[in-house]
C-alpha cells in the first residue's frame, strides 16, 4: 500500500503510476466501446440507407414495366367503339340478300383484321353471359329490371356492350342489364 502513495523518482516511473491511476478511472483512449458503437451506429445506417434504395429500384423497375405494358391502353380503348360498330354493322347484314354477300364479307375482313390487332396488342374480349352473377369489378350495370325468377335477381339479364381486358386488367367494363 505503501507503494502506491510513494514518489516516483524517475519521469518513466512517473508516467507508469500516471498509466496506473488513469487505467483505473477509465482513460478515453483505453473505451473502445465507444468507437465500435459509432461503427456499428454508422454501419446499421448504411445498411437501411442500401436497403431502401433497392426497394426503390425494384419499384421502380416494377412500375416502369407496368408502364410499358398499358402504354398503349388509351389508343386501344379509342379502338374498341369501333370494333363494336363492324359487329353491328355484321349483325345487321346477315338478314340481307345475296347481293350484300361481298359488302359483308368486306366489312367481316376488315372487323378480323381489327380484332386481331386488338389481341396481338393483349386485349381479350371479357367473358360476359347471361345468367353470371354481376360483379362490379368487371361489369358496368346500366340498368335493372325487375325480374319474377329469384335466380336470376343480381345476375347479368343482357349484355348491352361487351367487355375487355387488356394485361389482366379492365380496359373497359362491360355494360349490362342487371335483374332486380
Amino acid at each position: 500500500m505503501q507503494e502506491d502513495l510513494a514518489i516516483p523518482k524517475t519521469s518513466q516511473e512517473a508516467t507508469l503510476a500516471k498509466e496506473k491511476e488513469v487505467g483505473k478511472e477509465g482513460h478515453p483512449l483505453q473505451e473502445p466501446d465507444k468507437s465500435s458503437d459509432a461503427l456499428a451506429e454508422a454501419h446499421d445506417k448504411y445498411l437501411r440507407l442500401y436497403s431502401e434504395f433497392e426497394n426503390f429500384r425494384r419499384r421502380a423497375a416494377k412500375e416502369k414495366l407496368s408502364l410499358i405494358e398499358t402504354a398503349g391502353a388509351s389508343i386501344l380503348k379509342k379502338l374498341l367503339p369501333i370494333a363494336d360498330d363492324f359487329e353491328r354493322a355484321l349483325e345487321s347484314l346477315q338478314a340481307a340478300d345475296e347481293a350484300t354477300q361481298a359488302i359483308q364479307a368486306g366489312i367481316r375482313l376488315i372487323h378480323d383484321k381489327l380484332v386481331h390487332l386488338l389481341q396481338q396488342a393483349g386485349v381479350q374480349p371479357m367473358p360476359v353471359e347471361r345468367g353470371m352473377t354481376f360483379d362490379a369489378e368487371l361489369h358496368e350495370a346500366v340498368t335493372q329490371i325487375p325480374t319474377d325468377d329469384e335466380d336470376m335477381q343480381g345476375k347479368v339479364l343482357e349484355v348491352l356492350e361487351k367487355g375487355y381486358l387488356l394485361q389482366e386488367k379492365v380496359l373497359r367494363f362491360a355494360k349490362v342489364v342487371t335483374g332486380a
